[in-house]
Parts: structure tokens; sequence; C-alpha cells
């Protein structure tokens, strides 16, 4: 049996890992960065060992590095979580010449579905339905464009190597296409090491349905069922649920024959999923992910299966134990992804610090996260904070747990998608189950991701600060009945302070008298409590409750039923002398990856300036008008802090 688990990954794979390793009795052995030496994935393993340097291809990706790490700490076993490392037939057959045993598929295997334009090849022969695909490796721009308009537009530019969204891209006319194939070309390179791209023809209106496989070295494969990811942004899965309320037992069954199959022709053994597209009641092979994916818990929720424990036992050489060959659906599970992303600006990565990360203790959603109160989102690495799974009898009850969740969740400090992955459970839409990959094309991010609260939550939360804010300071501070020690009870007149919100700025004016406060043009209020983190006050016989955080002048005020975050603008607010008029600045840390204009260039509205590349993504910085550029800061190369000016535009 293996007695030290070394996890070859990061974030909240390695703690979901260590997690069952600690049940099983199994010894486990992180690694990490130096941006994660106090992040908590290194703390919660039995050892841990340093990989000197910060972005991933210095450290996780460096597979000499880890596997000293392995030997250094007396590893027997190497799980390699998802991403990084995982799908690398090079890396599991490196791992299995150490003498170590592989948590995961044969490196033949991996190899074989490594390739999407293989992958498709083998399983039309094996009587998979696939969609065409051309290969543009060594093809000439006119060759390319003959291949897309054989296909017949819209097409995807697919990177061959990829996933996850990257090195793809949507075209919907020729005049597109060069730049994307370039782009995606570029960018798969750096991803992945290989710069080979195809084209698909690009569906409508597809579902994303998965079917979740699972083999033993013993001869038998088995299908756990199906989840749906349509729910996506930037072709990367935001939602995901089991089982899926497009699929009835008939298509259950031949789908999950066909990821049989699929697993069958590469012999595979362990666990893995068959990617499929649904449309108009047929499916169509995408690709397969020989490794545990980001989404496995739903499926963990609904056949009571540990696919981790099954991983361990795979590799140990067992046999699949009967709940595995003969598995059942119980209810109904769904996931959300929360990312550090700002979903308004283009779902661009923040980076920056956490102050606070906490679900409701009352809550009976299963969180998986790599960050905790306290934790820095780097800019090497990918911006997901964690995973909130909810499982309930139906579909309507497990959707409805997750939407309060997220709503109750204190966090605090980088902004994220968490209003926009509300939105979306609540939306009419989504609750009938009438989804597909285009959801968030047919509702952008200006009806989705707007804040929770609305303008009279945000009044209150003001006013709840407001009170907070003057509060701070009091020695004291403790339930009210009383005048509050420390207060100013000021004859000349109201207090007045102002903060703006998502939705609007509020000027709160309030007097005090007593244990009693009144708002402008509203009855009086009786304070029960006020401290500088909590405010309590009975308005008219209905009692208001909030708790306020402060970190500068940022102020978060989280209630029962929404989350409000506030600015304080001060009185005799600051000029800004610095910015440059038609200064364009960069919207994270990066590199510049491309520039493509200099002084003195005259360009259109969207016109590229230049292209930045974060958090193993390019971003482009485009001209918001028509100008001249008058001045260019960079050149390619160099790093850039979040809000650096990068060039100067100035309109015509």
């Amino acid at each position: 049996m293996i007695q030290r688990v070394l996890v070859a990954n990061r974030g909240e794979i390695a703690r979901r890992v260590f997690k069952t390793c600690r049940r099983l009795s199994i010894a486990t052995v992180a690694v990490y960065s130096d941006p994660d030496a106090s992040e908590p994935h290194p703390a919660e393993a039995d050892a841990a060992i340093r990989l000197p340097g910060a972005t991933a291809a210095e450290t996780y990706l460096n597979q000499d590095l880890i596997l000293a790490a392995a030997k250094e700490s007396g590893a027997d076993a190497v799980h390699p979580g998802y991403g990084f490392l995982a799908e690398n037939a090079g890396f599991a057959r490196a791992v299995i010449m150490a003498g170590l045993v592989w948590i995961g598929p044969p490196p033949d295997a991996i190899a074989a579905m490594g390739s999407k334009l293989e992958s498709k090849k083998l399983m039309k022969k094996s009587g998979v339905a696939t969609l065409e695909a051309i290969d543009l490796t060594g093809k000439k721009p006119e060759e390319i464009t003959a291949a897309a308009r054989q296909i017949g537009y819209p097409v995807l530019v697919k990177a061959s190597a990829g996933g996850g969204g990257k090195g793809m891209r949507i075209v919907g006319e020729e005049a597109t296409l060069s730049s994307a194939v370039e782009a995606a070309v570029r960018e798969s390179e750096k991803a992945f090491g290989d710069g080979t791209v195809f084209l698909e023809k690009y569906l409508h209106s597809p579902r994303h349905i998965e079917i979740q496989v699972l083999a033993d070295t013993h001869g038998n494969v088995v299908s756990l069922f199906e989840r749906e990811c349509s729910i996506q942004r930037r072709h990367q899965k935001i939602i995901e649920e089991s089982p899926s309320p497009a699929i009835d037992e008939r298509m259950r069954s031949e789908m999950g024959e066909a990821a049989v199959k699929a697993a069958d022709a590469v012999d595979y053994t362990g666990v893995g999923t068959v990617e499929f597209l649904f449309q108009n009641g047929q499916y169509y092979f995408l690709e397969m992910n020989t490794r545990l994916q980001v989404e496995h818990p739903v499926t963990e929720m609904v056949t009571g299966l540990d696919l981790v424990e099954l991983q361990i036992l795979v590799a140990s050489g067992e046999q699949l134990p009967p709940s595995a060959l003969a598995p059942t659906i119980t209810g109904h599970a769904v996931e959300a992804r929360l990312y550090a992303e700002d979903p308004e600006n283009e779902y661009l990565p923040v980076t920056g610090t956490i102050d606070r990360f906490e679900f409701p203790s009352d809550s009976l959603v299963r969180v998986d996260s790599g960050v905790e109160s306290g934790s820095e989102v780097s800019v090497h690495y990918d911006p997901m904070l964690a995973k909130v799974i909810a499982h309930g009898p139906n579909r309507g009850a497990s959707v409805s747990t997750l939407a309060d969740t997220l709503r109750r969740a204190r966090i605090h400090g980088s902004k994220t998608n968490r209003a926009q992955l509300v939105r979306i459970l609540e939306h009419p839409e989504f609750l009938a189950g009438n989804t597909d990959t285009h959801f968030l094309i047919r509702h952008p991010v200006t009806e989705l991701a707007a804040a929770l609260a609305d303008e009279v939550a945000e009044t209150y939360a003001a006013r709840a600060a407001a009170l907070a804010d003057q509060a701070v300071g009091r020695a004291n501070a403790r339930v009210l009945r009383t005048i509050p020690t420390g207060w100013r009870n000021l004859p000349g007149g109201p207090q007045q302070r102002v903060y703006r919100g998502e939705v609007s700025e509020h000027h709160i004016t309030y007097s005090i008298k007593g244990d009693r406060v009144g708002f402008e043009g509203e009855d009086w209020a009786t304070l029960i409590e006020c401290t500088p983190e909590r405010v309590v006050f009975d308005l008219c016989g209905t009692i208001h409750a909030f708790d306020v955080a402060r970190y500068g002048p940022v102020r978060h005020v989280d209630t029962d039923f929404t989350p409000v975050r506030l600015v304080a603008i001060p009185r005799f607010p600051t000029s800004r002398e610095d910015d440059l008029e038609g200064s364009l600045r960069s919207p994270m840390p990066g590199k510049i990856l491309r520039v493509d204009v200099e002084a003195g260039d005259q360009v259109s509205t969207g016109h590229i300036l230049m292209v930045l590349e974060a958090m193993k993504m390019e971003h482009t910085i485009s001209a918001p008008y028509a100008g001249i550029v008058t001045q260019v800061f960079n050149a390619v190369g160099d790093q850039v802090e979040s809000g650096a000016v990068l060039a100067v535009v100035e309109p015509d």
C-alpha cells in the first residue's frame, strides 16, 4: 500500500488530496513556490518542500525539482492534482521510472488523449461521434482561409494540447481569422509548450455534458454519470451540476456507454472525464481529460464516492469496490467556482490580499478552497479562490442553498465574481434548466454582474458604516441603552458622512440623542448595539443588524441577506494631478508581450496598441477612441504594475 504521497500541485486541489490521505492514514508531502510559502496548503501537509522561484515554469512545472522533492521527502507516490503536470505523459513516465507510484492513468493513455486532434481521430475510429477538425500545422494563410470556408463560419480555433479556454478563439468572419490563429498559437505555446492548433465548427447553442469514468487494472470500466458544465466564461466553466436537467435515463445510458468505449480505446485506468457537446439530441466527442477534474465534487456528492480514494486504490492495484461498480445517483449537486476577477472589466484577474474569507457556519455546503483570510492572490497562478458545492434532494433545493450561501459569505478584499454567480443561480432561465454554453453571451455582464444590493440596501449599509466609523476609537464599546462613551452629542447640528457604493453615492446625515439616532427624513431609531465592528438598530419595530469591516477607505458591510462594499469619501478629497490626459493604464500586473504602435501613429477606435500577458492569458490594450498616439512607455518584455501608464492617446 502507498505510505506517503507527494502532491505535485498547489491550492485547493492539494488540500483536497491531503484530506483523503489523512482519512486513509497516508502521510502527505506538499511542494510550494516562494509566493505560496505562507498559503494554507504547505502547512496542511506532514512535510513541505520549497520549490525556489515564483513562476509556474520555475516551480510547479519543473519536473526535476518535483522529483527531487519526492526523493528528499521519502514519498513513494505522486498525485498530480489537475493542471500543471497532471496531463504530461513525460512526467508520468519520469515518476514511474523513478520507482514511484503514479496516481493517474497510464502515460500512453495520457499521450493518446493529450492531443485533441489525435484523440478525435481515435474516437472516430472507435465509433464515437465527433465534429470535423482541420489541423492548421504548416498551412499557409490561404490554406487556413480555405479550411475555414470548408467548415463554415463561425469557426473555433483550438489548441490541440489545450484546456481551460487557453489557446481558443471564436472567429465569426474571415477578416479576423489570421489574428485569431496567431494569438491562439502564441497562447498555446506559452501555456502548454505546444503551438498546434486546429479549426472546428462552432456550434450555436450546445450544452457541455461530461461523463465521469472510472477504471481499474482488473478490467472494470464504469460510468459515474454526467455533469453539466454549460455555464462558461471565456470557454472556462464556472457552474457545474449533476445530474444534468437535459439528460434522461436513455441518453444517460447511451452517453455513459460512449464514454466507457472511449476509455477502453486507450486502455484507461484511474479517474477520467470524457467531454461532449450536446445539441438537438445529438452528442459529439470533445476531448478526454485524463485526470481528476475541478468539478469532481458534484459527482462525489451525488454518488457518495470519494474519487481521490478511488484513484489511490486503483494506483495501488486494488479492484474497484462494489459501491463504485454499481453507482447510483442520490439528489442533486451544484458547484460554483469563485474567482478573484472583475466580470465588468472583461473578467480580468484581480490580485491582492483576501482580507476576510468566511462562509456561514450554519450552511451545509462544501467549500474546497486554496485561500483563507489574509491570503494573497498572486499574478503567477490561476485566480480561482474556491469551489462552493451544495447538495440537496432535488435541483431547486441545491441551487437555492448555494445561492443563499454565496450571498451570506464574508468575502472582503479582492473583487470577485460572487455577484455574477448568485445572479446566474437565481436567473429564471437557469432555474428552468434552459441553459447552454452561450448563456453568458445572451445575458451579458451588465445584466448579471451588478452588485447584489439595491440602492435601499446600500443606503442602510451606509448608515451602519457611518455609525460604526463614529464608534472607532471608543475605548469601551458596548451594548447601548444609554449614550455611549466617546460619542459627541453636538447641539450645533447633525453629522455627515459620504460613501460611494456599487449602486450609487450615499450622503448620510444623522443626529445622536442618547441611545436614539435620527436619519434625515425618517423616524428616529433606537440603537441596540454600536461598535466599530457591529451596528444594530430598531427602526419602527424592525431590527436591522450589520457587520462592518474597514480596510483603509473601504467598508464591507455584511447582513444576513446581502453584502455591500462602500468606499468612504473624504470631505476634502485630494486632486489627482499625476493623471495624464488620454492615458491608458495596465489593468493588472503583467509582462508586455507585444507593442504594435509607436509615438505619432494614427489609431482608430479599438485599434490594438499592445498585448499584455498575465495569469497565463493574453489581454489586449486597445484605443478607446480614434486619435494619435503621443507616448508609448513600454517595450516588449517589460514587467508592469497594475495602474501603470502604458501609452497616451490624444483624441481627434
